[in-house]
């Protein structure tokens, strides 16, 4: 059998290789510079907006994981992601494989409550509206019979090599590792939950491995209860014996940081989900692969070893 990762080379995605390899799975890599994390890795180059290449590198695969990061620039994602999802529906449905999406919770919106695989698609951003559009894209194809697919969503991320693309990591833990002030995105008194990056690879292997997890939706497993801005602050203080200093970044101060970062800037739209309590439950997926999440004191002690190792 063999599992093929398009977009690979991203935090999840190396979580989920490691996951098939250490279970002795066949494992093919995807990407525009694709490296093969180990001799058992076969790797191919594609430009997943291109149907053609990226039909070739999906022929032969029994199992795909759309684990595709574009650029951080909404933009580029109404430009790219349609095309992107397409492509790997189509190319799944020529190879009679299955496809499993590592998805994000943009298309909720403002959830008053926590967030489950039943709450609506309700996106406020932008961004939201892209991840809905592609997401409800998918589900039709399932809902029409024509294709075995799921969708693996996660909260937030962080852990071992999110350096970049974890705002945990980039904003508290890598700062305050560096002897400097963390810092905070809106509100830190409000709960936000997290999900540990190894986790979220095990989980799109459980699925994986799983047919009768296809055509749903499953909340990748995170713990719970989330924590505050202020708790996660205290926790890694704690770990990393220092004093629990950070600023929080409102508004304002992304719109000015902004100018000058363009990444950045892209969060302002997002950030409603750090002004009111962004709780994500994974319950369902807990129960039924009797999973356990890691916590977050784990977690954090793991991603601060790892980022020492450096």
């Amino acid at each position: 059998m063999t599992h093929t990762i398009l977009g690979a080379g991203g935090v999840i995605a190396t979580e989920l290789t490691k996951e098939l390899l250490k279970n002795g799975q066949s494992v093919k890599l995807v990407s525009r510079q694709p490296k093969a994390l180990s001799a058992k890795t076969d790797i191919a180059a594609a430009d997943l907006t291109n149907y053609e290449q990226t039909k070739a590198a999906i022929n032969g695969s029994n199992v795909v994981y759309l684990c595709a990061g574009l650029v951080y620039d909404r933009k580029v994602w109404a430009a790219s992601w349609p095309k992107v999802m397409q492509n790997a529906i189509d190319g799944c449905k020529a190879a009679n494989a299955r496809l499993i999406f590592f998805d994000n919770v943009y298309m909720y919106g403002l959830v008053n409550g926590p967030m489950t695989e039943d709450t609506p698609y309700n996106p406020i951003s932008k961004k939201g509206e892209i991840r809905a559009q592609i997401a409800t894209r998918l589900m039709n194809e399932v809902k029409a019979g024509n294709l075995q697919a799921s969708i693996a969503r996660s909260a937030d991320f962080y852990g071992p090599g999110a350096d970049t693309t974890g705002i945990l990591n980039n904003l508290l833990i890598n700062n305050m590792l560096k002897g400097k002030k963390g810092m905070w995105l809106g509100n830190d008194d409000l709960p936000h939950s997290y999900t540990y990056a190894p986790d979220a690879g095990k989980g799109m292997y459980l699925l994986g491995q799983t047919l009768a997890s296809d055509n749903q939706v499953w909340h990748m497993p995170t713990y719970n209860p989330a924590l505050t801005g202020k708790q996660y602050a205290a926790l890694i203080a704690e770990q990393l014996q220092v004093k629990p200093a950070y600023s929080k970044l409102g508004s304002f101060m992304v719109k000015m940081a902004g100018i000058f970062n363009t990444t950045i800037g892209e969060l302002h739209e997002m950030l409603y989900q750090n002004n009111h309590p962004y709780i994500f439950d994974s319950t369902k997926f807990n129960d039924y692969f009797n999973y356990q999440p890691s916590t977050y004191e784990k977690g954090i002690e793991a991603t601060i070893a790892a980022a020492k190792q450096k």
